[in-house]
């Protein structure tokens, strides 16, 4: 219900209920402005997009606050890393209420942090924050609409995995401690991220049956996503080396003093040693074990469903977006794969069109 009368001061009065009952109402000097606002009120109620008066004040700070308040259940790590984000999406749009942020001065901030020398994977990951919690407004309706978008986003700019040659594996593995040599081979064999081959127990090793089945990382939290805990098949090799490291202990790593080994002793011995191995970059991590286990599978003629599943990944989508690079190029075996069809008809085929006549 909507009204626009003339008050006795000469201004115009415009009122409308929202679809809770509440009314509303602000006054004009003019009377084509008072109905050029009922208007766009009214619309924005019948097409969903209602945002109320007071929740339109509502500022980014304000936002993130609230939005962190209810992101807190996440693991302590995808909150710290939440934060970071925030801190930088409030120092650029902090004072300003949610409905003043527009498309424009999105494009226009990543503008300005690609100009100062951030990398395009920083930028990407500012953007998607910003998403999230702008999108999450609109699902609680502060805003109408979220100014992020394709159109906005700086793209995933993801530099290609690093795969180590086999010779750098084992020269790594030469030269790390004796506690984390079986962390290297869960990494590089098994495609364990850090925290699960640190929160690996032997009752997550099947010896007889050849396989792994994660169930936790560390110290006993629950697993990055479902499909985390699917299993992996292992060599008798690696049974081999494994054996001795599930008898009489809770976990399967273990530092000098027999205390779980952490992600941060893990990736310390790995900074200490990655130095010292002719050809890794300078960032070389535990988790780059993961692309040398991927690039096996995939020079083994695996599918991308076989790679998926055992490093885990939610969608073949990451699978593909990550290494796809390292799949054979298609081109020759296209080739191949249509010569076979034409076999046998090519010559009848070729002479039919120089002839004009049919193929026998």
């Amino acid at each position: 219900m909507a009204s626009l009368k003339k008050r006795p001061n000469g201004k115009w009065r415009a009122r409308y209920r929202d679809a809770a009952g509440r009314e509303h109402a602000r006054h004009f000097e003019r009377k084509v402005d008072g109905q050029r606002w009922l208007d766009e009120e009214t619309a924005s109620i019948v097409t969903g997009q209602y945002v109320d008066p007071q929740a339109r004040k509502t500022t980014v700070d304000e936002w993130c606050d609230t939005w962190l308040e209810g992101y807190a259940s996440n693991r302590p790590s995808t909150v710290r890393q939440a934060r970071v984000h925030l801190a930088r999406i409030r120092q650029e749009f902090g004072p300003l209420p949610l409905t003043a942020v527009q498309p424009s001065m999105v494009r226009a901030w990543l503008a300005r942090l690609r100009n100062e020398g951030r990398s395009a994977s920083y930028l990407f990951a500012l953007h998607s924050r910003l998403s999230q919690v702008m999108q999450d407004a609109v699902i609680d309706r502060k805003v109408p609409a979220n100014p992020c978008s394709r159109r906005t986003s700086p793209g995933a700019g993801k530099p290609r995995a690093y795969v180590a040659t086999e010779a750098q594996l084992w020269e790594l593995y030469e030269r790390a401690g004796a506690p984390f040599r079986p962390a290297l081979l869960l990494g590089a064999f098994v495609g364990l991220r850090t925290a699960e081959a640190c929160g690996l127990r032997p009752q997550d090793v099947d010896l007889e049956g050849r396989a792994i089945t994660p169930a936790v990382q560390y110290p006993a939290a629950p697993l990055k996503t479902e499909m985390s805990g699917e299993t992996v098949p292992i060599p008798d090799s690696l049974v081999t080396v494994l054996k001795p490291l599930c008898a009489d202990r809770a976990h399967v790593l273990v530092d000098e003093d027999g205390a779980q080994l952490g992600p941060w002793q893990v990736e310390r011995e790995m900074r200490r040693i990655r130095g010292k191995v002719t050809g890794l970059p300078a960032g070389f991590r535990f988790h780059d074990l993961r692309h040398f286990y991927a690039s096996l599978l995939i020079a083994s003629g695996a599918d991308v469903k076989v790679v998926q599943h055992r490093l885990r990944h939610a969608s073949a989508k990451t699978t593909l977006d990550t290494y796809g690079h390292l799949w054979p190029d298609s081109d020759e075996s296209t080739r191949t794969a249509v010569e076979r069809a034409m076999n046998g008809k090519i010559v009848s085929l070729a002479d039919s069109v120089r002839t004009g006549g049919d193929p026998e």
